[in-house]
């Protein structure tokens, strides 16, 4: 799961800035700084060329833009014409987007973009004989080729870098634990710093980026982190370590962010970070539900202030805005008409209430095809069964398995660019099918499949295992394919893409 993250974040950090940035409003300007929050559309146009000519009837465009208000990486994808030209547009929350753009040439390769909301940015590529890219024009002119084209390649050398050697961690004390993630952060950070090339902007918004993404991954899950640190020092994966309990104190280390600082806007991990502050135990903040605005304020600053060290500033109402998108991008489920009074009533007509609401008509939209959650258990049955008796409930039906986690990033991210495309297949003979294992939390399990809908399983260890070693994966999100006569037709680990999936479908139907 490690390698296949890392591979999924080097596509998708979206980080770049060739300007300075002072403060986040809530605000309509057209003239407005790059991290004000606005409620806009961006267009991108351009060319690609390349010396082979391969496939140029089938060239795709992705572009990936955050929303740091509704707490997503959304995925925009556009067809090349005959001649190379493309274009498309894409929802923004920010007046400038800083977003990375990849073609099917070479998927693996990204470059920086930046996006200005109600304007355009035109990218003429041009590619070498190995699809490496050689040339970037793009207009306006408001990044460098380097930090367009090589800016993406310190994201893997900052987490492979520094100290290989793992120590034990286990045994040790909290405030040890936290102390060594200070120290490999810096050691980390001085591989960035040390170039000459790259921008100071590109710098700031990288380093702010591999920060949440650290701690996200390794700091926030205290228990998980170090269990597989015992596993790595001991070899032992029989048992489990004793580990302290911890309380919210643990999280002092978020004082050293300095969270109210808007270029947090403009990176990829803000919204994974803003999602493990809202649902993670320890710290324990109420779901927003039909509370008033500052009443929830009220709640969440006296479990938050003195952890991050201020009880006023525009994050709070950034993270006010996260948990409503809770509801409408991970339970898909519509605002309430209490939940639109609370909004208008504290944003009144602002930039955050219409973005919120542009969100909710896509959901009510979404919503007319989605089917409610149906949990199944079948622990009973022995591990070599499990997928058999799962395919023979579905005669004549194509059967899509996902195997995932509510930990797995790429997982969540798959289902979410799935859902439209899913919606789709409402009135045709395809069964879409979900399985965990009990690395999965039942609550939080219980919490996400409410807006995945359609059947779900939460499999016993043994169960998972054997399912995972009878189709040879390694890494989740791992899939499998069945056609209407129940025989297996393709199996795959990573989302290929909805266009993909869906053609796979269609095929079999």
């Amino acid at each position: 799961m490690k390698l296949n993250l890392l591979g999924i974040l080097s596509l998708l950090f979206l980080l770049a800035c060739n300007q300075s940035v002072s403060k986040v409003t809530d605000t309509t300007a057209t003239e407005a700084d790059a991290t004000e929050i606005i409620a806009g559309t961006a267009k991108v146009t351009g060319s690609i060329t390349s010396p082979n000519d391969t496939d140029k009837d089938s060239i795709f465009v992705n572009v990936y833009v955050p929303h740091p208000i509704t707490g997503e990486i959304v995925p925009y994808k556009a067809l090349a014409d005959q001649s190379g030209k493309f274009s498309l547009d894409v929802d923004v929350e920010t007046a400038v987007s800083l977003t990375a753009l990849n073609t099917s040439l070479n998927p693996y390769k990204s470059l920086y973009v930046k996006l200005t909301s109600g304007g355009v940015t035109n990218l003429d590529i041009a590619y070498n004989s190995d699809f490496d890219t050689e040339n970037v024009d793009v207009t306006p002119a408001n990044m460098t080729q380097y930090d367009m084209i090589q800016g993406l390649a310190f994201i893997p050398k900052m987490f492979s870098g520094g100290n290989k050697t793992q120590e034990p961690m286990y045994d040790k004390s909290p405030d040890y634990f936290l102390n060594n993630a200070k120290t490999v952060l810096s050691e980390r950070l001085q591989i960035l710093n040390k170039d000459t090339l790259l921008s100071k902007e590109l710098k700031e918004v990288l380093s702010k980026d591999f920060l949440l993404n650290m701690y996200v991954e390794h700091v926030f899950d205290y228990e998980k982190e170090m269990i597989h640190n015992y596993v790595k020092t001991t070899g032992d994966k029989s048992n489990k370590p004793d580990l302290q309990k911890l309380d919210r104190s643990y999280f002092r280390f978020l004082r050293d962010f300095k969270l109210n600082d808007p270029q947090y806007l403009l990176t990829s991990q803000f919204s994974y970070f803003q999602k493990e502050i809202l649902q993670n135990e320890v710290l324990g903040l109420p779901e927003i539900g039909e509370s008033d605005v500052p009443a929830w304020l009220a709640s969440v600053k006296a479990v938050l202030s003195d952890l991050v060290g201020f009880d006023n500033g525009p994050y709070y109402d950034v993270l006010a805005a996260n948990a409503y998108a809770r509801q409408l991008t991970e339970e898909v489920r519509p605002l309430t008409e209490k939940q639109k009074e609370h909004i208008r009533d504290y944003w009144k007509n602002g930039e955050i209430a219409k973005i919120l609401f542009r969100k909710n008509q896509q959901v009510v939209e979404l919503d007319k095809f989605k089917s409610p959650a149906v949990v199944i258990d079948i622990s009973s049955v022995a591990g070599d069964k499990v997928i058999e008796t799962i395919v023979a409930k579905h005669p004549n039906k194509v059967v899509l398995i996902d195997l995932w986690a509510t930990w797995c990033g790429p997982c969540l991210k798959a289902m979410n660019e799935f859902k439209s495309t899913k919606g789709e297949f409402h009135d045709k003979d395809v069964v879409f099918v979900y399985l965990t294992d009990t690395s999965s939390p039942r609550e939080r399990w219980e919490e996400k499949i409410k807006g995945i809908g359609s059947e779900h399983y939460y499999l016993t260890d043994t169960q998972w295992k054997y399912t995972m070693n009878q189709f040879g994966f390694e890494n989740i999100p791992a899939y499998l394919l069945y056609n209407k006569e129940g025989v297996l037709i393709n199996k795959f680990t990573t989302f290929p893409g909805k266009y993909e999936v869906k053609g796979m479908i269609n095929s079999l139907l």
